[in-house]
């Protein structure tokens, strides 16, 4: 790997990067773009063969990764990732908590228990989680980095959607409280916010909702679908030093809906 991204050169030669649910979509665009960057990646994600796949794909490009499986909504799970991550690469610069379910379309008052429970475990607690062992540690290094998926669903409402809605903007408002608290130890946390990507997620939804993608491209101010590289490279600019006066932020990446 060459050392550089396609924004701007940004090198994150010498810096270890974690990204959760980095066994496909925007997770998987993540890794790999750090590792082309340069980093020393930790992929982590609840799938095994996807996880291997994904740190093969950043080796056999010249890069250097690390899998671990881990599932982001228990607690020992997650303080494990990180010392892994430790112990393996010595530290940890930046952290992309990309991790997250949305596997809802109904009204609020027809959605069950069992869905808000597992929306709110892997999206909310996941980012909490991740959040509280990453900062730890950070702390310990004098600094770092953290971007957490969020959603233009954190900025806005979402019918059919209001679990997730309501997960989404959860992480934004954590994520503001903890730029807050952290800044002035050197600490940067940001979310990035996308909307409409082609991934694995969003063709399950246009699979349960016939003529919803139709809808949406009508509707879309740039008229296309994003591509999970491109929300990939936002969360790049985030954790790099080039967003280094940028904190508590929610970058929305979403092709102008949150415009409309």
């Amino acid at each position: 790997m060459n050392g550089s991204s396609r924004i701007g050169g940004i090198s994150f030669a010498g810096k270890v990067v974690l990204v959760t649910g980095a066994a496909g979509g925007i997770g998987r665009a993540a890794a790999l773009a750090f590792g082309r960057a340069g980093a020393c990646v930790v992929v982590a994600d609840t799938s095994v063969d996807g996880g291997h796949a994904t740190a093969a794909m950043i080796v056999e490009a010249g890069g250097k990764a690390l899998f671990v499986q881990c599932n982001v909504t228990r607690e020992n799970e997650v303080e494990a990732l990180i010392d892994k991550t430790v112990s393996y690469y010595g530290k940890l610069d930046c952290a992309f908590n990309n991790a997250g379910v949305e596997d809802e379309h109904q009204p609020l008052a027809e959605a069950d228990e069992a869905l808000y429970d597992k929306i709110m475990a892997v999206n909310v607690k996941g980012a909490w989680l991740c959040m509280k062992y990453e900062i730890r540690q950070m702390l310990k290094q004098g600094g770092g980095a953290i971007v957490n998926t969020a959603s233009v669903a954190g900025l806005a409402g979402a019918p059919m959607r209001a679990i997730y809605a309501a997960s989404k903007h959860a992480v934004v408002g954590m994520t503001k409280t903890a730029a807050l608290e952290y800044g002035r130890q050197g600490i940067r946390i940001n979310s990035v916010c996308p909307g409409l990507v082609d991934t694995p997620m969003l063709a399950r939804s246009f699979k349960r909702e016939p003529g919803r993608e139709e809808r949406m491209l009508e509707t879309s101010p740039i008229g296309r679908i994003g591509q999970a590289a491109e929300i990939a490279e936002a969360a790049m600019w985030l954790c790099s030093e080039h967003a280094s006066f940028v904190t508590g932020h929610q970058l929305a990446v979403d092709g102008g809906l949150t415009a409309i």
